[in-house]
């Protein structure tokens, strides 16, 4: 029995999703003269085949099922984001001169959604194998064995961070392999000094890029005097930098936030997606889910995250098989992590890093590998030991 919970949450914000998609698109349909339903249509198909392969893969066995599925969505994703350099510009949908994108008829597709659930499963697979069994290690026997991950992570990077110039992206991936070692049992002075190298190489790809520091200096200086007020010491107030106007995309987040209210103004009613907020229903979608359904809204969004993450975790922490206790976690902390880095960027706590919110924004490649990784994850759940009355113990 798969856990249907877990199945209501997604399928709620799924739907949530399908009737935002409509009602947050009026200026962008308007501008680019498409048909009122342009988004209704196109999302509504990108979640009938989200939620049709969730459904099937929840259907399978995962012992004779799950490495095959999750193996193939890492090499084939994997070999994905390393072709998509090399192919011609009507293949690849570039912006800014990044390419993200690959072109398949009428649709594109961003691989680097998919590599993401491919390769939490893939150090899941592996460490089960190779590394949970293991007696007590050496830092040097350590390094020797988490090495192989660590290459294949730092290849992720430059292709996702360099060349495709999504460094939020890596930050969500980063987040959860760090996590992953804990939990697959490395020692602390091994976590942290690995913590201390992937700070360092961040910091470096933000000062090498200076599209990243315009962007933080911008942030900073919108913040920096409810920061350093708190401070009273001197010398930390060198870090006071010329305060520029605030951008407008994260002023204009707050103010939809702020126009929302406690109640909204009601599903359509938003004022804020009327050429304000660009992109209001792809990377700003809760700031326009808060100004139409208010902070009631917002707080049944977050509630529904949460309860989607809780299950999950509740999944990893029942089932028997290491493998699949590691991937449900992965899967929790890619959820989790993708939603605190999208609502601390459009509420201008953290810059914007272009995360999608998961099952909420539009787009067809990040909707379908959601649901692709929470099908996996129900069907772990049929292994998971229930009483009478089919409640996980």
């Amino acid at each position: 029995m798969i856990d249907k919970i877990l199945l209501a949450g997604v399928m709620l914000l799924l739907t949530l999703s399908l009737v935002m998609s409509y009602s947050l698109s009026v200026y962008t349909v308007e501008h680019f003269n498409y048909d009122n339903f342009h988004f209704f249509i196109r999302q509504g198909m990108f979640i009938f085949m989200g939620f049709s392969i969730m459904v099937f893969l929840s259907k399978l066995n995962p012992d004779k099922w799950l490495v095959f599925v999750g193996l193939s969505l890492f090499f084939f994703s994997f070999i994905a984001m390393l072709s998509m350099q090399l192919l011609p510009a009507s293949l690849v949908h570039a912006v800014g001169g990044a390419k993200r994108w690959i072109r398949l008829g009428p649709v594109s597709l961003a691989p680097v959604e998919f590599f993401k659930v491919g390769f939490v499963f893939f150090i899941a697979w592996s460490f089960s194998r190779k590394l949970l069994n293991k007696t007590k290690m050496t830092f040097w026997d350590e390094l020797k064995s988490y090495m192989p991950y660590l290459i294949v992570f730092a290849v992720a990077v430059v292709i996702i961070a360099v060349f495709q110039k999504d460094l939020g992206q890596v930050v969500v991936l980063g987040a959860t392999l760090m996590v992953l070692f804990v939990f697959a049992g490395s020692s602390k002075k091994f976590f942290f000094s690995i913590i201390s190298i992937v700070f360092a190489a961040f910091i470096g790809l933000i000062f090498f890029a200076p599209h990243r520091i315009a962007r933080i200096k911008s942030w900073w200086g919108t913040v920096q005097d409810g920061i350093l007020d708190f401070l009273p010491f001197e010398a930390i107030q060198n870090l006071r930098i010329e305060a520029t106007k605030e951008p407008y995309q994260i002023s204009n987040s707050l103010n939809a936030i702020h126009n929302g209210g406690f109640w909204g103004e009601g599903l359509g009613n938003g004022q804020f997606k009327l050429g304000y907020l660009s992109e209001v229903h792809t990377d700003f979608i809760l700031a326009g889910i808060t100004e139409e359904l208010g902070f009631l809204g917002l707080v049944f969004v977050t509630f529904t995250i949460l309860l989607i993450v809780f299950r999950i975790f509740k999944i990893a922490s029942k089932v028997q098989n290491p493998m699949y206790y590691l991937f449900s976690i992965g899967v929790g902390l890619l959820i989790s992590a993708s939603f605190a880095l999208n609502s601390y960027g459009i509420s201008g706590i953290t810059p914007i890093k272009g995360i999608a919110v998961p099952f909420l924004s539009y787009g067809g490649s990040h909707i379908v590998a959601a649901c692709i990784a929470i099908g996996m994850v129900l069907m772990i759940s049929k292994k998971v030991p229930r009483d009478e009355k089919g409640n996980i113990k």
